[in-house]
């Protein structure tokens, strides 16, 4: 038999060549792992003989992914708590430093990020220092947990073994945090939940999210696993041994510029009262708990988060305008120039995101002046099965596109692009961004006004592309 790569599988039932991948298989990919505190190191190899000997020793720290599925299935059933997810990623330079000949296939890997045109990311001299000269990136290693003292052990003895292998040197550390509300749901540094409608992999997962949570009767979050991984070329078996891509974005957020514009936003739709709260919603397409805009006027579906919905009854953007994060990036069969809802689906990712940076204010006060303006945002991560089919088309065709969504022939947007996305989107250097269109009042199609655009409040602080072998490769890595 071979993988199952074309469905989303039951881990549980799995056996010969789907069990071999999910035994070899990293953690976080196909669901993920819980890594509340959680700290990145970036790597250089000084030689291939380090770099593969570090690799080697790593190996007894890395578990799999059905090693992960079965500490849930022990932790539900009131038998342990897990253990430390750690999880290591190589960039094309690491593979070239390593001599490893057999790289994974994704042109846009072998470029890097850097390289992409398209991204309009800022200038990588104003990154972070590690991710200026992508030659000298070769890996990274998480480390996180659910708690922070599993997370601080498993990280000392990261150190320890890094320690122990001279021409193996951290470039750089990057600490995660989560954020949650009230409900207990992860929020973003803007107040709003986040990571909320993610592709789903395993039948277990389908079934609860179609009996625990809100159903999956309008948005079917099933996918294949062919969205997520993909054959690691340097393992011993590559029909057997998986990989996938994974996209690492520092995303900085200036909080108090964006909670004003909020503020702005709903004195040019004359919003009053406990209404100021749509503007919000509107630019993010939900409200901070999660309740869709596009479902009703107000919050209120607390928890579970909801995440049935499409834009079938919002054609016009009358309820959800066209610039809303969640329509840019997920349109839901909404998006045209000719795509299908399929080949849509086919464009979204596994997003593994976590926030960082110390708060001492409450995200969702109400108050603007004391919000953070930097050293607070997203390490944006997720898993490609094809980096330019999915990051890259998500942030440069549907994100960074003013005129994505299409707007519906008849729109009474008029010329009124929907305009980047408010969150993520980025213009070239230089560029300004244009009024926008938005509904007057909520589902009142024909009602539609033009407002100043949302300015720039998310700033990338540096990024790279990296490869998540399977543990087949760790194990089988010999020294050069």
């Amino acid at each position: 038999m071979t993988v199952t790569l074309t469905n989303s599988i039951a881990w549980k039932d799995a056996s010969g060549d789907d069990l071999a991948m999910l035994e070899n298989l990293q953690p976080n990919i196909l669901k993920e792992h819980a890594r509340d505190h959680s700290t990145l190191l970036f790597l250089q190899f000084a030689s291939a003989s380090a770099g593969r000997s570090f690799l080697s020793a790593i190996a007894a720290h890395l578990k799999s992914t059905l090693t992960h599925l079965q500490e849930i299935n022990a932790y539900k059933c009131g038998r342990g708590s897990g253990t430390p997810y750690v999880g290591v990623g190589l960039t094309a330079a690491g593979y070239a430093a390593l001599q490893v000949t057999a790289v994974p296939a994704d042109p846009s890997f072998a470029a890097g990020m850097q390289a992409t045109t398209g991204l309009n990311d800022p200038h990588p001299d104003t990154w972070d220092g590690y991710f200026h000269d992508p030659k000298a990136l070769h890996g990274l290693v998480i480390i996180g947990d659910a708690k922070s003292d599993p997370m601080a052990h498993k990280l000392a003895q990261i150190h320890h073994l890094i320690a122990a292998h001279p021409g193996v040197n951290i470039l750089g550390t990057q600490e995660g945090r989560a954020m949650h509300n009230s409900n207990g749901d992860g929020i973003e540094h803007f107040g709003y939940v986040d990571g909320r409608s993610q592709p789903l992999f395993l039948h277990e997962d389908l079934e609860a999210e179609r009996l625990l949570k809100d159903g999956t009767s309008t948005w079917n979050p099933d996918f294949p696993l062919q969205q997520a991984i993909v054959s690691d070329p340097a393992a011993p078996d590559p029909s057997r041994h998986f990989g996938s891509y994974f996209i690492f974005r520092k995303l900085e957020q200036n909080v108090k510029r964006f909670k004003e514009q909020e503020l702005a936003f709903a004195d040019s739709l004359k919003l009053a009262g406990v209404d100021r709260e749509r503007a919000g919603a509107m630019v993010l397409g939900r409200f901070e708990d999660g309740t869709p805009v596009t479902s009703q006027f107000a919050d209120g579906n607390h928890h579970p988060v909801p995440n049935n919905f499409n834009y079938g009854s919002d054609a016009e953007g009358a309820k959800c305008p066209f610039l809303g994060h969640i329509r840019k990036t997920n349109p839901r069969g909404s998006g045209g120039f000719g795509q299908t809802a399929e080949q849509e689906r086919a464009h979204l990712m596994a997003r593994r995101g976590l926030t960082y940076g110390k708060r001492l204010d409450n995200p969702n006060d109400g108050k603007t002046d004391n919000k953070p303006e930097q050293d607070v945002g997203l390490l944006f991560m997720a898993f490609n099965s094809n980096i330019g089919d999915q990051f890259e088309f998500t942030q440069i065709n549907w994100a960074n596109n003013p005129d994505f969504p299409q707007l519906p022939a008849d729109s009474p947007a008029g010329t009124h692009a929907p305009g980047i996305d408010p969150v993520i989107g980025q213009l070239p250097v230089g560029q300004g961004r244009r009024d926008v269109s938005s509904p007057a009042a909520w589902g009142k199609p024909g009602e539609i006004i033009s407002v100043p655009s949302v300015p720039q409040a998310v700033t990338m602080k540096g990024g790279e592309y990296f490869f998540m072998p399977s543990l087949a490769f760790f194990t089988n890595l010999k020294a050069a």
